[in-house]
């Protein structure tokens, strides 16, 4: 049974950039400090709940520094918030640090990337329902695709921090291995060990790389690296339960592996989020109702965005 939402405490909050770097072509991290009630309140944000960001008022970069594909584009108002889930959250004394990780995909990206050290930023969460560890799990495996990565990345370390009892597995996966969102891959014993990502590594988390036209790792979709990793260790799947968080479609392919094992799995959906409180109505998803053949909707934002896969119509 999923609890109710965790987002009692959510407000909106100033928050200061502590740095801002450039990890991939179109990769940045981006870390924030909260102090106050915004660090009370951060402090307990949990793997998979995301904030949403004020970027009306951060500025453009020079003309020649804006990809090609984003010049049309850059010069649009940032009217709404955006939404992001965090890779970490720490408490240092009367701060919380907060950290994302972001593409530059359109026009409010592209100016987060001009976002500085002491800037300040508007941000209002924590918000929406992160992932839960049911009772009775021995192996967790968390399945990234693309940009899905940072929530599991959180996961990774709460659940060798608070349950090392069950043994974490990563498996990331992208179209390339340019589009993996990761600082970098380490040496070639390490990954013969099974710690590909140093993002995980870092937690004592093994993981795995799947890229669909076999430029790391292995070669195909990451669900069908899940696929087989199951084939072939998947023997006690009663205490198995996958996290996922990726592009709907191999959120539903997930899905139709974890029924068809008899697997639990949770799953971070993604919607457009206006207001990111329940408000607008924007981001429903339409679910199953339990013991019926009826669906309702349900909105991404604020009964999600971390949901059973078995309640999800794809």
């Amino acid at each position: 049974m999923k609890a109710c939402s965790d987002s009692t405490d959510r407000g909106i909050f100033n928050a200061v950039v502590s740095s801002n770097r450039q990890i991939g072509e179109r990769f940045y991290k981006l870390k924030l400090e909260l102090s106050g009630p915004g660090a009370k309140a951060f402090s307990k944000f949990k793997p998979g709940q995301f904030a949403q960001l004020d970027l009306s008022t951060a500025a453009l970069p020079s003309p020649d520094s804006i990809p090609k594909d984003l010049a049309d584009a850059s010069g649009r108002q940032i009217l709404l918030r955006r939404p992001f889930s965090f890779t970490d959250v720490t408490t240092q004394k009367d701060k919380t640090i907060a950290q994302l990780l972001y593409q530059v995909v359109g026009p409010a990206t592209l100016r987060m990337n001009t976002l500085a050290s002491s800037d300040s930023l508007s941000i209002i969460g924590p918000l929406g329902n992160g992932f839960w560890v049911p009772l009775g799990q021995k192996t967790a495996l968390l399945v990234a695709g693309g940009m899905g990565a940072p929530p599991l990345q959180h996961l990774a370390k709460i659940l060798t921090a608070d349950h090392s009892d069950i043994e974490t597995i990563a498996i990331a996966g992208a179209k390339t291995a340019k589009e993996l969102p990761f600082e970098s891959r380490l040496d070639e014993i390490s990954q013969q060990l099974g710690f590909s990502l140093s993002e995980f590594a870092n937690y004592g988390v093994k993981s795995m790389v799947a890229t669909d036209d076999g430029s790391a790792g292995f070669a195909g979709p990451v669900t069908d690296c899940l696929y087989q990793w199951l084939e072939e260790h998947g023997s006690g799947r009663d205490s198995i339960i996958i996290y996922a968080c990726g592009p709907e479609a191999m959120l539903a392919r997930l899905n139709e592996i974890a029924k068809d094992k008899n697997i639990d799995c949770q799953i971070s959906m993604e919607r457009r989020m206006a207001c990111g409180i329940g408000v607008c109505q924007s981001c429903a998803v339409e679910c199953r109702v339990e013991d019926s053949n009826e669906t309702i909707y349900k909105l991404c934002c604020d009964d999600g965005p971390v949901f059973n896969s078995r309640e999800v119509i794809f």
